[in-house]
């Protein structure tokens, strides 16, 4: 007999619960391609925890959790290849900078190479180049190209992650003529890299890649000129047949009082910044209140500004979880890198000598391995195909 009262039926809420967890889950990881904003924010992230340490080993792990995401997450678009060119770059950077620092002041208490010392003739007989090289002089080198590197490989990691003309989507209204000679600007090196890619390809159907004898002027760089000064025409003609560059009419006291608006705005940020790095004598209204009534009105400005341009968005990309939490992950670690300086300064800027292993704590370790989760939960792509290029 069934108690009165009891119902026979058995509960579907926990079964209901586990089909919206897998739904959100599902929604989450479907393979699509995020928000250029997203992962430009990730490099930035990437490109701030590397000017805030001269730690080695951090540096190290820094760098590698930029290629391994690059790896993981690009697609197989000829701009997104680029990214080697700039893997190419910092290896540049690091062996110039190891040279000019062994030709320039190589001294130091533990000398590994002797090399002959030349000085300057005449009134230039005070100036002395090579020298004994010390490994405190080389270790300093190579933290200080390091930090360059990791930079500049940032800033390729975001060309090749995110197609810089998607940019020009997420760019708001005020400040899209400005926005687009940015992007302009940071497509010209990843438009460079297709363009070599295609003159190589054209090299080997002619059977020129094997040859001894290459002239590079002219078999690789009048090509990829030529290749690169059509597209940028195709580029501006296309641009033009859309309305890119034109605004809407606005009468006179309009266009003051955005004038005005962005101006004062200008001011305000510029007496705002003095008054909070300079805070000996500045009064206190002219630190941070100065700072929140610049941005205040400058929002309004860049609002009223915004309703000159002329222009419609076809499929906009939208900031959904993954992008939020790409923005949370560079955030994070920008905020950590931070702190990490402020409570342990000889981790995140250990002293060269003594001559010892990088000191790496726990929480320096969070703050690089937060950097990491992009590359793990991110989603993937469609297709690997370069979609939406």
């Amino acid at each position: 007999m069934t108690p009165v009262g009891v119902s026979t039926v058995p509960s579907t809420r926990p079964a209901a619960q586990g089909r919206s967890i897998q739904a959100y889950a599902a929604r989450f990881f479907a393979p699509r391609l995020l928000h250029p904003g997203a992962w430009w924010a990730w490099a930035i992230g990437c490109a701030v925890v590397a000017a805030r340490t001269t730690n080695l080993a951090i540096l190290a792990l820094v760098i590698t959790v930029i290629c391994y995401t690059v790896v993981s997450r690009r697609t197989q678009a000829p701009w997104a290849l680029a990214f080697r060119l700039y893997v190419y770059l910092a290896i540049l950077i690091v062996v110039l900078r190891v040279f000019f620092r062994m030709m320039f002041a190589p001294y130091g208490p533990t000398v590994i190479l002797e090399l002959p010392t030349l000085t300057g003739p005449g009134f230039l007989s005070a100036i002395s180049l090579f020298g004994p090289v010390s490994a405190e002089a080389l270790l300093g080198a190579v933290a200080s190209a390091l930090q360059l590197a990791a930079m500049v490989l940032a800033i390729g990691a975001a060309n090749a992650l995110a197609n810089p003309k998607r940019l020009l989507a997420a760019v708001p209204g005020a400040l899209y003529e400005w926005g687009t000679v940015v992007v302009i600007a940071l497509s010209i090196f990843p438009q460079l890299a297709e363009s070599l890619v295609r003159v190589g390809r054209a090299r080997q159907l002619r059977a020129e890649a094997g040859r001894r004898r290459v002239h590079l002027i002219r078999n690789v760089a009048m090509p990829v000129l030529s290749d690169g000064l059509d597209r940028s025409l195709v580029l501006a003609g296309a641009m033009d047949s859309r309305g890119y560059g034109r605004s809407a009419s606005m009468g006179n006291s309009g266009r003051w009082l955005t004038s005005v608006l962005l101006v004062t705005s200008s001011l305000a940020l510029c007496v705002g910044a003095y008054g909070l790095l300079d805070t000996g004598f500045t009064p206190i209204w002219m630190g941070a209140p100065m700072i929140i009534l610049g941005l205040m009105v400058g929002l309004v400005g860049l609002r009223l500004s915004g309703r000159r341009v002329m222009r419609t968005r076809y499929r906009p990309d939208s900031m959904k979880a993954p992008e939020w939490m790409v923005l949370a992950t560079a955030a994070a670690a920008c905020g950590g890198i931070i702190v990490l300086g402020m409570t342990t300064p000889e981790v995140a800027f250990p002293p060269i000598p003594p001559l010892t292993w990088p000191p790496i704590s726990l929480f320096s370790l969070v703050v690089v391995v937060v950097l990491l989760l992009p590359a793990l939960l991110a989603p993937k792509n469609r297709d690997g195909k370069g979609q939406n290029s």
